[in-house]
């Protein structure tokens, strides 16, 4: 009986021990969990970046344009030159329709037709002459299959029956048929000059691009209004960022192609230290980064900074917009980039420390730009070593920094 009770409080100190050594292996397991989740990973492989000091911000396009805008405006346009063309001082940009063109256009095409029937009956015609336009015709039609352009199109279209007219005045010089041929062109003539007579048309007053996007801020968002600028200014313009211009039926405008102007307000430390005349990089929204100068500056009464940044790339890219985002870069530096909390100060040295292996050095790095969340280092050389007190033993058992090596985050943790 004493034996059972000693096996029996033998047993009960056993599952004690076995339920004891149980819990430290589950608290262990979810202290571990635990840790992973609050802190996924402690270490950072040093690699070759960029880092940037940048801000975002909101700006205003200010173009050097000239509206384009004729008597007839309210007949609608017929665009000669495609928007984003280039073209040159007293080419012609648009016409205006003219009264009546449907109507002229339609009895022109329907003599074209009667024409093309008369001409079709005179199958003796063989002059060298015909050959030559016929084979003219051709060539044109092939370069219709092969276009998009709405205008060029028009142009060949214009080209051929140009080239019909000249074979049914050969036609009605040398067919049988010729008087009744030679009547329906002279009927068509008369429609043509009327419908050219009737039509007005808008050359370019200087060179630069065409387009057709017009706000009704071309004469105000000039280079000369730089000093009109202000906050308020340009909230009550009533802007949306990033909206696209709508094209116009009424004019159009020239545009300098060399040059534009962005207007922003910041409010950031970086931009109360700019100066006219500072190099600044900006990157637009479709992730190019191009360089612009300030080109003017005013302080506002809020404290806030009003920059007008002038660029010379890009500018074709930004005539649909009056209103944009973009990214202000102030400075950028390349080179081995590691985070900010990898980073441990011992008193005016930096360091990291790296592990290979599992084996951790502490390594002394120069840091040589960083921005809020990381930093671009390099390693000293002997003789900063030694100005910074370090003996030659000291020097000569240093580690260096090197790329893809493994470094620990929040190593002081």
């Amino acid at each position: 009986m004493k034996k059972k009770q000693e096996n029996t409080k033998l047993n009960k100190i056993k599952f004690y021990i076995i339920a004891i050594i149980f819990i430290i292996v589950l608290v262990c397991f979810f202290y571990n969990i635990y840790k992973l989740i609050i802190q996924p990973t402690k270490s950072f492989v040093v690699e070759r970046g960029k880092i940037y000091k940048e801000e975002q911000a909101i700006g205003y396009v200010i173009r050097d344009e000239s509206v384009i805008k004729g008597q007839n405006y309210k007949n609608g346009i017929v665009q000669i030159k495609n928007e984003g063309e280039k073209v040159s001082k007293g080419d012609p940009v648009f016409r205006y329709y003219s009264n009546n063109e449907s109507d002229l256009v339609k009895k022109i095409e329907e003599l074209d037709n009667e024409i093309q029937d008369a001409m079709s009956e005179q199958n003796d015609i063989f002059s060298s002459d015909m050959k030559l336009l016929d084979k003219q015709i051709n060539e044109i039609l092939g370069k219709i299959s092969t276009t998009n352009s709405r205008n060029l199109i028009e142009e060949y279209k214009k080209n051929i029956n140009n080239l019909i007219t000249k074979k049914a005045k050969i036609a009605g010089e040398l067919s049988p048929a010729g008087s009744y041929i030679k009547k329906l062109i002279e009927k068509r003539s008369t429609y043509e000059n009327e419908l050219n007579s009737g039509a007005e048309y808008i050359n370019a007053e200087r060179s630069g691009i065409v387009s057709y996007r017009i706000d009704g801020l071309e004469e105000t968002l000039t280079p000369n209004s730089f000093n009109m600028l202000s906050p308020e200014y340009l909230a009550k313009l009533n802007l949306k960022t990033g909206q696209i211009i709508s094209t116009s039926n009424e004019s159009g405008k020239i545009v300098n192609n060399f040059e534009c102007y962005i207007a922003t307000i910041l409010r950031s430390d970086k931009a109360k230290e700019a100066k006219v005349n500072d190099n600044v990089t900006i990157r637009l929204s479709n992730l190019n980064e191009i360089n612009s100068k300030i080109e003017y500056i005013a302080t506002e009464s809020d404290g806030s900074i009003l920059l007008v940044l002038k660029i010379d790339k890009e500018v074709e890219e930004l005539i649909n917009y009056r209103k944009i985002s973009f990214d202000v870069i102030w400075w950028s530096y390349e080179g081995l980039k590691i985070p900010n909390n990898s980073i441990l100060q011992d008193g005016e040295i930096s360091y990291i420390i790296r592990n290979r292996v599992g084996y951790t050095d502490k390594i002394a790095v120069k840091i040589l730009k960083q921005n809020d969340d990381y930093a671009i280092i390099d390693n000293y050389t002997a003789v900063e070593l030694q100005k910074m007190g370090y003996s030659s033993e000291e020097i000569k058992n240093m580690r260096n920094i090197t790329l893809n090596d493994e470094i620990l985050l929040n190593p002081n943790m």
